[in-house]
């Protein structure tokens, strides 16, 4: 193996109820019904991806461009104070990174990657960061997984993908990488994709899993 990519959102940061309750929010304010369908569907998705869900199935009565600016600013309102970093988090990934280079390929966008990064003092430790922005399309397309490989010079056949999800799960399958799961508890991955990919109980197991020996 030449690297590891880490997904930010459910595997690094639990954010993913905060994701969803800020779009809730922001699309009964505007005109917005919302569907159980909605959230998982908007997971892994990119900002324009997602934007344009919030305007042509959940009805929100701005352009996708408003709607994403405007969630946006609110999840950077509620990262102010410190995004919330799940336990173990910053210990795995500088503990991987001690072997392998590694990457973040996140469907959040920058701004908020940026933060995370800022607030862990990790920017030094992770040489690439990639936002599903910058990749064309979110997941489950490859798209991102491939570039972050791509920015680390390494063969997404000879690299590692850390996800939560099930559309993050598809992506770096898509990818060509191994895969390992951390089952985000608050919205769980379909039992046929978790049955591809080696499955961890927490974030905490991943370095054993990849033979990295403890300190």
């Amino acid at each position: 193996m030449d690297a590891v990519v880490f997904d930010l959102d459910g595997v690094l940061v639990d954010s993913e109820t905060v994701w969803d309750e800020v779009r809730r929010a922001f699309a009964t304010a505007h005109g917005g019904t919302w569907t159980p369908a909605a959230t998982r569907a908007m997971q892994g998705m990119s900002t324009p991806e997602w934007g344009a869900y919030l305007v042509e199935e959940v009805g929100v009565r701005l352009s996708p461009e408003d709607a994403a600016a405007g969630v946006i600013a609110e999840m950077d309102r509620r990262y102010e104070a410190g995004p919330p970093v799940l336990p173990h988090a910053v210990d795995v990934v500088r503990a991987v990174a001690a072997r392998w280079p590694v990457a973040i390929a996140s469907s959040s966008p920058p701004s908020l990657i940026e933060a995370f990064l800022r607030a862990t003092d990790l920017t030094g430790v992770v040489p690439v960061v990639v936002s599903s922005e910058a990749a064309g399309a979110g997941k489950p397309a490859p798209d991102v997984y491939l570039l972050a490989c791509a920015g680390l010079g390494v063969e997404p056949t000879r690299s590692a993908a850390v996800e939560d999800s099930t559309n993050g799960l598809r992506a770096a399958l898509a990818a060509g990488m191994a895969v390992y799961a951390v089952p985000n508890p608050h919205f769980p991955p379909a039992p046929e994709v978790l049955a591809e990919v080696t499955v961890l109980h927490g974030i905490e197991d991943l370095p054993g899993a990849l033979g990295v020996p403890r300190s």
